[in-house]
């Protein structure tokens, strides 16, 4: 699923979500996006334009969610959590679910403690920082 070209990547959502309407068998990573697109029903019209989705650029200084990215990173949150990696985030995702009564709505929590260090680490050049990861998951299980 990893590609460096933006359309690329864009079409293993496309795919998915085809075969998913079309009722065709889902290999396991099709199945998460699958579980993902339904729980975001404002995506899945861009989905079913394969020409706008893959022409269109999201712009965050216009105030633009890139649906692509959002979605990527509750994959990324899902592989994390099947790996416990960072070492202990599953524990606290748990705690999250717990607290805020919904695991997608936990997905997003964590989705701006993941983003926020993603950010930090690109914009300084160096590795992500996972302890200050999972401090910022703490942190909103104090709030």
């Amino acid at each position: 699923m990893f590609s460096n070209d933006r359309n690329q990547m864009r079409q293993v959502f496309l795919q998915a979500w085809e075969k998913y309407n079309k009722n065709q068998a889902l290999e396991p990573i099709e199945e998460l996006i699958a579980g993902i697109l339904s729980q975001h029903p404002e995506y899945q019209p861009l989905l079913e334009n394969e020409d706008k989705a893959l022409a269109r650029d999201y712009l965050p200084e216009a105030g633009e969610t890139n649906p692509f990215l959002h979605m990527g990173m509750h994959i990324a949150i899902h592989e994390q959590l099947s790996t416990d990696r960072p070492q202990g985030i599953a524990g606290l995702f748990q705690q999250l679910v717990m607290q805020a009564g919904d695991p997608h709505v936990a997905e997003h929590q964590v989705m701006e403690c993941l983003g926020e260090m993603l950010w930090r680490a690109q914009r300084d050049g160096r590795m992500p920082d996972e302890q200050g990861y999972l401090d910022c998951l703490r942190k909103l299980l104090k709030k």
